[in-house]
């Protein structure tokens, strides 16, 4: 089954693009099943299409729009066209800015009233593609708040998107707890975990739980990678390099690689370079 063109349609923060080689040379050589629970924007999925896949991330909005580009393409390509055509047709900067508040109202206002439709999926492609950074950040009401970024580039590929949906098509796709997504997973299954990342100061882990994933999440999260390798799975977590992270893998006899890795989001320049680990129990 090969879908070539199949790629990611979102700029997910923490996505794994940079970290594919680091983790194709680490995959196992055989696999049956594949997992991913922490799917975001789905850069390690894509590179390597498995046969037999199941997503799952907790932001319904993110897999609302995986399902609509799976099961609807024509439509969603038919909705994000038309938003693009409506932005380039504001002439000016300003207008443009216009355009994008009033469509980032509009997408918070359907997320409020839980409307999981393809306009919802076209208004997430289009906002991910028009807000700064690319950055999907939600305030403490779970509203969609970041700003424009003066771009006027189209949101989607067609040809990408009508390869994406063929091959997401044999994917089981599903929103919810992590645990819950691998509750199948079996002996000789292959699950690939990009967990949210721990702090890199653990003071700051107050501000982190507005996202939902705690530091009882991250000792639930490695509770669970335990007992998946118990069932005999093939486990890869990716990590920031911290304390935490080593102290719930470290001396269980898994492998722990530490990897360089770019950061983007650092504005100052000399703390861009960071260490992320590769945590594999095979």
């Amino acid at each position: 089954m090969s879908h070539p063109g199949a790629a990611p349609f979102v700029k997910w923060a923490g996505g794994k693009r940079q970290l594919l080689p680091q983790i194709k040379e680490r995959m196992p050589e055989q696999y049956n099943n594949y997992f991913e629970p922490f799917v975001g924007g789905g850069a390690v999925i894509f590179e390597l299409l498995p046969a037999n896949a199941l997503i799952n991330d907790i932001n319904k909005a993110l897999i609302n729009t995986y399902q609509q580009i799976r099961n609807v393409s024509e439509a969603f390509l038919k909705a994000v066209n038309k938003l693009d055509e409506e932005m380039l047709g504001k002439g000016t900067e300003v207008l443009g800015k216009k355009y994008y508040y009033s469509l980032r109202e509009h997408y918070n206002n359907k997320l409020m009233k839980a409307e999981f439709d393809v306009e919802l999926a076209a208004l997430f492609v289009f906002i991910n593609k028009h807000c700064f950074n690319g950055l999907y950040r939600v305030n403490s009401k779970g509203l969609f708040n970041v700003p424009y970024n003066n771009s006027r580039r189209v949101s989607v590929d067609e040809r990408t998107i009508i390869e994406t949906s063929e091959y997401l098509k044999h994917v089981n796709i599903i929103d919810g707890d992590f645990e819950v997504a691998c509750k199948d997973a079996k002996k000789g299954d292959f699950i690939f975990i990009d967990s949210p990342y721990a702090p890199l100061n653990p003071a700051s882990f107050e501000s982190y739980t507005k996202d939902g994933f705690d530091i009882e999440s991250h000792k639930r999260l490695a509770r669970l990678f335990d007992e998946l390798t118990a069932r005999g799975c093939y486990c890869m977590l990716t990590n920031h390099n911290t304390d935490l992270i080593n102290k719930l893998y470290g001396n269980k006899g898994y492998k722990i690689d530490i990897v360089n890795v770019k950061r983007m989001i650092n504005s100052d320049a000399s703390k861009r370079v960071g260490e992320e680990v590769i945590i594999c129990n095979y």
